[in-house]
C-alpha cells in the first residue's frame, strides 16, 4: 500500500516562522543593549507591540521588521535570515521562485525542513543537500539534469544553498550519518572534494550540527541502500515523519509502525557510526588524499 504524503499546514508554518523571526529580533535588540521602549518608537508603536512581535503573537509587517533591522545595525547575513523568515511568516514561501526546477516531492521536504526541530539523515552516496558546497552541488545537479540549461542548473544550485540558511539557527539540530563511500566517491574531482570535505569539517563544529561517518566494516550489516531522513517536529503538524528518497520520487511515511522501523535503522547506524573524533580523523585523512592528488 502506498505511504501517505503529508505536508505541513500553512498556518503551522506561519506560526513557527513568526516565532523564529521574533526571536531573531529580540536577540538583535538585546545585543545592542536596547530595551523594548528603545525599539517601540522605531516602529511607531508601543512597548507591547514590540513585545508581541518578538513573541510571534502578531503578524509581522515588512516595514516594521526592516526599520528594526536598520535600527539594530544588523549584518547582511542577519538581514537575509530575518527576511527569509518574514517571507515564510507571511505565507510567501521563499522557494516558490524555484518551482520550475524543483520536483514536487522535494518541495514538500523543503517546506517541512523549515519547521522541524531535529533532522536525522543517512546518506549512502553523496553529502546531504543541506551540507553541500556550491561546487559539489553543481556537479550533482548537472549529472541529474544533463539536458538542462546553465540557468536551470544554477537555479537548482541556488535553491540548495538557500536551504542551508536554517543551519545558522539553533534549531533544527541536524545529525548527518554518511556512508564511508561518500568520502571515497570523487564527485567533481580532487579540488571539489577537498572543498566539500573541509566544509564538513567546519560544519561539524557548528553546535547544532553533528556529522558522523559509518565505515564500510561497521555499516555492512545494517546500512540501507537508500537515503533516509527522519524529521521531528516540536510545534505544529505531525510529531514526526520519515522521508525516503527514490530515483525520481519519494515517500513520506507517517504511520507509527513505519516510523518506528526506520527510526530503529537510524539508531542502529548511529551506534555503528564513528565517534565525532574518529569522524574528524576520517575526514582529515580523506582531505589529505584528495590534496595529494592535486599536487601529484
Amino acid at each position: 500500500m502506498e505511504a501517505p504524503v503529508v505536508s505541513m499546514g500553512h498556518d503551522a508554518k506561519r506560526e513557527v516562522a513568526g516565532r523564529l523571526l521574533g526571536n531573531h529580533l529580540r536577540t538583535l535588540r538585546q545585543e545592542q543593549g536596547m530595551t523594548l521602549k528603545d525599539a517601540a518608537w522605531v516602529i511607531r508603536g508601543s512597548v507591547s507591540k514590540v513585545s508581541r512581535l518578538e513573541r510571534g503573537e502578531s503578524p509581522p509587517k515588512e516595514r516594521d521588521v526592516c526599520d528594526l533591522l536598520r535600527h539594530y545595525n544588523a549584518s547582511p547575513e542577519q538581514v537575509q535570515q530575518v527576511e527569509l523568515l518574514l517571507q515564510q511568516a507571511r505565507n510567501n514561501e521563499w522557494w516558490q521562485q524555484y518551482l520550475d526546477v524543483t520536483p514536487g516531492f522535494l518541495k514538500k521536504l523543503i517546506g517541512l525542513e523549515g519547521s522541524a526541530d531535529k533532522i536525522y539523515a543517512y546518506e549512502n552516496h553523496v553529502v546531504p543537500g543541506i551540507l553541500q558546497t556550491e561546487a559539489y552541488a553543481r556537479v550533482l545537479v548537472r549529472a541529474a539534469m544533463p539536458d538542462a540549461s546553465d540557468a536551470e542548473v544554477e537555479k537548482r544550485v541556488e535553491l540548495r544553498m538557500r536551504r542551508q540558511v536554517m543551519l545558522s539557527r539553533p534549531i533544527p539540530v541536524v545529525v548527518a550519518l554518511l556512508d564511508e563511500g561518500v568520502l571515497q566517491r570523487p564527485v567533481g574531482g580532487p579540488e571539489v572534494m577537498c572543498e566539500q570535505l573541509e566544509h564538513l569539517q567546519r560544519m561539524d563544529k557548528v553546535p547544532n550540527v553533528n556529522v558522523r561517518i559509518v565505515s564500510f566494516e561497521q555499516g555492512a550489516s545494517v546500512a540501507p541502500t537508500y537515503p533516509i531522513t527522519h524529521l521531528r517536529f516540536g510545534d505544529g503538524g505531525p510529531p514526526e515523519l520519515v522521508y525516503v528518497e527514490l530515483i525520481d520520487s519519494a515517500m513520506y511515511l507517517t504511520r507509527t509502525a513505519e516510523i518506528d522501523r526506520y527510526r530503529s535503522v537510524l539508531n542502529e547506524l548511529s551506534h555503528k557510526a564513528a565517534s565525532r573524533k574518529e569522524t574528524g580523523d576520517l575526514l582529515a585523512q580523506a582531505v589529505e588524499r584528495y590534496r595529494s592528488r592535486l599536487t601529484a
